[in-house]
């Protein structure tokens, strides 16, 4: 069925293409005949314009879509097909400006293997520095369509910067299989329940001690909310450094074996990544929403109204209360 819904995809685009093509051709040579007939020739000049206009189009969307000729990875470091594949890399890596032999014109794997080192670092610190942006908005905009896509689009854009850093000619299908090779490496991507405990274990334990050990200013009863925010904001970090850590590792990969490693690799230094991100942004996440809530219970607070000479015993509670809240509130905030 699988096979059925694709070929027929492919048969329906094709005839949209052949048909929007018809169309575009039948009302270019339209306009080249009225053009003729305001201007000898000027309809033929018109024709090989676009003519031109086409061909390039066409000749740089083959260029941006042709992706390289891969070898075959060996199965272990100074295996078979290990050469090939290092001299491959030694062409296509992207030197790095920091690379000690940057100049040189051999590329050893010596070589390659610094210069992946130092792809690495700067992979790192732009997964760690989008992966706080993705806190806050995981925190602050979960279960929202917002949330969602600007979390999405970020992650997108963090694996074409790492994909262009390591590259030095870019193609729209080769980064189109990174990004799918990533997604296929990311949880629930292919339901298996046993992994969960393993990707959920770093999250809770990050979000618990951050959240329980600190001190909250809005007091005891503001921990669940508190922790709801920091479980929303630590599991969207959390996809988002193994997302860009996935996509460093890929573009490390050496041999058979590297690749079978990548994902264990990554779900252990996205937890260590994850600690450190939840750990700078829980006293900001803390104290800002803290202060919110104060803030918009005093505004409440002030809306209760004072009692007044007819009002009955019960109003006079329910002011008296008020104020002493209210008292108990600010001189908190002072703390």
């Amino acid at each position: 069925m699988k096979k059925q819904l694709l070929s027929w995809l492919r048969l329906l685009a094709s005839f949209t293409i052949l048909l929007v093509a018809a169309i575009a051709v039948n009302q270019l040579y339209s306009l080249s005949v009225l053009l003729n007939g305001l201007l000898p020739y000027s309809g033929y000049a018109f024709l090989a314009l676009w003519g031109l206009f086409f061909a390039v189009t066409l000749f740089t969307g083959l260029r941006l879509w042709r992706a390289p000729k891969l070898p075959p990875l060996a199965d272990r470091v100074g295996g078979s097909n290990f050469e090939p594949y290092i001299a491959y890399l030694g062409k296509s890596l992207a030197v790095h400006r920091a690379h000690p032999d940057g100049g040189k014109k051999e590329h050893d794997l010596r070589w390659i293997k610094a210069n992946l080192k130092l792809h690495e670092v700067d992979a790192l610190n732009a997964t760690k520095t989008v992966a706080t942006k993705n806190f806050f908005i995981g925190a602050f905009a979960q279960n929202t369509s917002y949330g969602t896509t600007t979390s999405l689009m970020n992650n997108i854009k963090l694996v074409w910067n790492i994909y262009a850093r390591y590259n030095r000619e870019h193609s729209i299908r080769e980064f189109l299989r990174l990004l799918r090779s990533v997604y296929e490496c990311l949880p629930l991507s292919d339901f298996n329940k046993e992994e969960l405990p393993a990707h959920i274990k770093p999250i809770i334990q990050c979000s618990f001690s951050n959240t329980l050990s600190s001190l909250l200013p809005g007091g005891n009863l503001l921990t669940p909310f508190f922790l709801n925010l920091f479980l929303a904001g630590a599991t969207n970090t959390y996809l988002t450094c193994l997302a860009g850590i996935i996509a460093s590792k890929h573009s490390q990969v050496l041999s058979l074996e590297d690749k079978q490693e990548i994902v264990q690799q990554s779900m252990f230094e996205a937890a260590f990544m994850l600690r450190e991100i939840v750990k700078e942004c829980n006293p900001i996440l803390s104290v800002t929403i803290s202060n919110a809530v104060k803030k918009a219970g005093i505004e409440s607070l002030d809306t209760v109204t004072a009692p007044t000479s007819g009002s009955g015993l019960a109003q006079d509670i329910v002011s008296h209360l008020a104020s002493s809240i209210k008292h108990i509130i600010m001189e908190s905030g002072k703390e």
